[in-house]
């Protein structure tokens, strides 16, 4: 009885230390509709961050911390700062954060505060800096806008929101995703000419799941 004892409480200990989450890399995605997965069918599976939980596999968790119209002005219509959601993904404690905000902040009415983007991108920042998981972030360009809907204009992406981001990761060091570039061919990708579908949401996490491989790997 006693050599059965001590052979289960083993398998428990086994059973215990395999399942263990001590090693999951924890991936926070912060961003807007496009985020969210808006448009797509089937969003919970098809969004880029669903896919990039996929792709990367059983060593990560990635949650999708994205809100539909959500800006980076704190002083823009709908402010991602003022979400329960910005306080949970930092409560998540995350190794690594893709910040995709800057869709929205390109609308007229939002973009009259340009000279505040860049001041609350770093707040957002310096927010994440301060974890206790030193997380490593990731600053993504929006992707492109195929036709100028609901005041979401091309024009401030190529010249506000990227030399802004640029900007912020030679201040801090931050890698850049260029999610604009690669799909300035691929409108077919984008139904409503600002979201992509899931096979465009597929491209993003494979994109992202590239850059992530490549931080952890240096």
């Amino acid at each position: 009885m006693k050599k059965v004892s001590l052979f289960v409480s083993g398998l428990l200990f086994l059973l215990i230390t395999t399942c263990s989450t001590d090693n999951i890399i924890k991936v926070a995605c912060i961003g807007d509709s496009i985020t969210y997965g808006s448009g797509i069918k089937n969003r919970v599976h098809n969004s880029y961050p669903a896919q990039l939980d996929s792709i990367l596999g059983i060593d990560y968790d990635v949650r999708n911390y994205g809100i539909s119209g959500r800006t980076m002005l704190k002083h823009g219509d709908y402010p991602y700062w003022d979400e329960e959601t910005y306080r949970c993904a930092r409560e998540f404690n995350p190794d690594i954060v893709i910040i995709k905000l800057g869709t929205n902040d390109t609308k007229p009415w939002n973009w009259k505060y340009s000279d505040e983007f860049e001041q609350d991108y770093r707040k957002m920042i310096n927010d994440f800096r301060l974890l206790s998981s030193a997380p490593e972030i990731l600053l993504c360009y929006p992707v492109p806008v195929f036709e100028t809907k609901w005041g979401i204009s091309d024009s401030v992406i190529v010249y506000g929101i990227i030399p802004a981001i640029d900007n912020l990761a030679a201040e801090f060091d931050l890698r850049i995703i260029d999610l604009y570039k690669p799909f300035v061919d691929d409108e077919n990708l984008f139904p409503d000419k600002i979201h992509p579908d899931a096979e465009g949401a597929g491209q993003m996490a494979e994109i992202i799941s590239d850059a992530i491989k490549h931080s952890f790997a240096n």
